[in-house]
């Protein structure tokens, strides 16, 4: 369903097992980072109704799991340290075409926060299925389903917006760039991307 061209490296799991605290650390700041870049959509993009529809329910999801990373991290004594630079999400949003025209923009920006969306629900499927903390598994099981479910609303919207062609063409273009770009990126086991 998720199309992702390249799966992510098996030793990625076992790295970020040992480091979980960073993990956890750097997944708060990506749920963060989520629900505010769907506030900035529906800043940027008032119009499109279905859009606001569709990504405001998103917002509160994103900070709710925020909020749950928070939550898991005082449980185990982590607090939340500075921000990070997120690599694959600077690379991915390179993709955005810049200038011309703005609905190829929009396109991208939506498939942009898709595929971050596909891996992030990848990288929760590795998780949910390998690490030994019963309660994360669990955790984690839970969000690799939402994520999903957010993977399916850019997507939608996309299609809502744009010829169905389009998006699947575009889309196809992102998966390959997105594979270059995670094939590129070091395995590192305190980050989620």
């Amino acid at each position: 369903m998720l199309g992702l061209k390249l799966p992510t490296d098996p030793r990625w799991v076992n790295i970020a097992e040992k480091s979980i605290a960073e993990i956890l650390i750097d997944h708060a700041y990506c749920e963060q980072k989520a629900a505010s870049t769907c506030i900035s959509l529906i800043v940027s993009y008032p119009e499109k109704e279905r859009l606001v529809e569709v990504l405001t329910p998103v917002v509160a999801e994103e900070w709710s799991h925020f909020e749950r990373v928070l939550e898991a991290m005082k449980e185990r004594g982590i607090s939340l340290g500075a921000t990070r630079t997120d690599e694959y999400v600077v690379k991915l949003n390179k993709l955005i075409r810049k200038g011309g025209n703005s609905e190829e923009r929009f396109l991208d920006k939506l498939l942009v926060c898709a595929l971050i969306e596909a891996r992030s629900c990848e990288r929760f499927k590795l998780l949910s299925e390998n690490i030994a903390d019963e309660k994360l598994k669990k955790f984690y099981y839970e969000l690799m389903i939402s994520e999903a479910g957010h993977y399916v609303n850019f997507i939608d919207l996309a299609k809502a917006y744009l010829p169905e062609e389009q998006v699947k063409q575009r889309l196809q273009e992102m998966l390959e760039a997105e594979a270059e770009i995670i094939e590129q990126l070091a395995v590192r086991g305190d980050r989620m991307h």
